[in-house]
């Protein structure tokens, strides 16, 4: 009989990279393991209507409001559903405030027999050092539960260095999905996502993602500016928080889709590039994981990023390809660099490939339900993924 599992989590279709975390786990966890039941207890804001994910196999039921401080929903649904085994928060202070609500329902729950455990993935863990006293005072309110994930070992160390019991933080990293478009038509993939193939150079450099401010979109644009290489780039994604008309016009070498863009679309993409950037900006007093960069990394494309928390696994696993933020210089010349020297580069990128396909979402679904399973029998600690420590 397979565990029953209810994450507490934005979900498809609202636009969010948690919620395409979270499905994504899912669809993993019903492929290699039929018998565990997954429901997820999500946010309201696509309807107040219950509805069925068939790929995942996962029941939907909207239960909370976004930064709400109660989370009294979640122990309806919990109740509703008799129980589960885990209740499992895929915590983003931008879904739940920085308020410890979520974390005491959860504890709340356990208390009154409505889960045999309580567990957090915290997708942005607090530096000390922030003035965010409110967010550390929930973080720490996290440290409660029965185990904690996080996807980095800055994120484990820094939690280590504000006192969070050492046995019950466990780094699973982010899941990876191989990009199953590689070796379809270059034009009928950029057709698909709404571009015009003769418009494109020989070589395609995407920037893949939501436009926020701190991806380094204007890092990038003046990075262009200063090469004389022939490449197209492609910035795709929803814009949040930037102006996307008051960019400047780099007479046709930057096509721009300014609208959210599905998984699946952004796979298309990346399979259509020749070279993946990051130039990501650092966020003080924060420490996440690009989901962005799992996403792309599966696509098998020489990455360039940034020395930014949130790429930590690109500076691991290909350094020579990363440059310090907010260095258009550096960023142009490692471009260029990368397109001089392309089956250089792809072979340097040949570490940060293997982790690609030692993260995928299968065995990071299977590290999850051996890690529920510990807990659940009191056994505190477990060597998940001795290959990658």
């Amino acid at each position: 009989m397979g565990l029953k599992i209810a994450f507490v989590s934005r979900y498809p279709p609202v636009h969010c990279g948690v919620g395409e975390y979270t499905r994504m786990l899912a669809v993993a966890m019903r492929t290699i393991s039929p018998s565990t039941s997954v429901y997820i207890v999500s946010s309201t804001e696509a309807g107040p209507k219950e509805y069925f994910d068939g790929e995942a196999g996962a029941r939907v039921i909207p239960s909370f409001e976004r930064g709400e401080s109660s989370y009294e929903g979640v122990l309806k649904t919990l109740e509703d559903l008799g129980g589960v085994d885990v209740v499992h928060v895929q915590h983003e202070y931008g879904i739940f405030g920085r308020n410890p609500g979520v974390f005491k329902a959860l504890r709340e729950a356990v208390k009154r027999g409505l889960a045999s455990i309580a567990v957090a993935t915290l997708h942005t863990v607090y530096h000390s050092s922030t003035d965010r006293h409110d967010a550390l005072e929930a973080q720490m309110e996290a440290s409660k539960l029965d185990g904690v994930i996080v996807h980095s070992y800055l994120q484990e160390f820094e939690l280590q260095a504000q006192g969070f019991n050492t046995t019950s933080v466990f780094k699973i990293p982010h899941g990876t999905l191989l990009n199953p478009y590689l070796g379809h038509p270059r034009d009928k993939l950029l057709e698909k996502v709404g571009l015009d193939p003769s418009e494109m150079d020989d070589v395609i450099v995407v920037m893949p993602g939501f436009l926020r401010p701190d991806k380094g979109l204007d890092v990038l644009l003046s990075a262009a500016a200063l090469t004389d290489r022939r490449f197209t780039l492609i910035v795709a994604g929803e814009p949040a928080g930037v102006d996307v008309d008051s960019l400047p016009s780099m007479r046709g070498r930057v096509k721009v889709l300014d609208r959210y863009l599905s998984s699946d679309e952004i796979l298309m993409l990346a399979a259509a590039s020749d070279v993946i950037v990051l130039p990501y900006k650092d966020r003080p007093g924060k420490y996440s994981v690009s989901g962005i960069l799992h996403l792309s990394m599966g696509s098998l494309k020489p990455l360039v990023g940034t020395r930014v928390p949130r790429l930590i696994e690109l500076y691991q696993y290909a350094p020579n390809l990363t440059v310090p933020p907010r260095s258009p210089e550096l960023l142009a010349a490692r471009l260029e660099w990368v397109i001089d020297n392309y089956e250089l580069a792809s072979a340097y990128s040949t570490h940060l490939f293997a982790y690609a396909a030692e993260t995928q979402w299968p065995r990071i679904a299977r590290a999850h339900l051996e890690l529920y399973k510990g807990l659940i029998s009191d056994r505190k600690q477990l060597d998940l993924f001795p290959s990658l420590i």
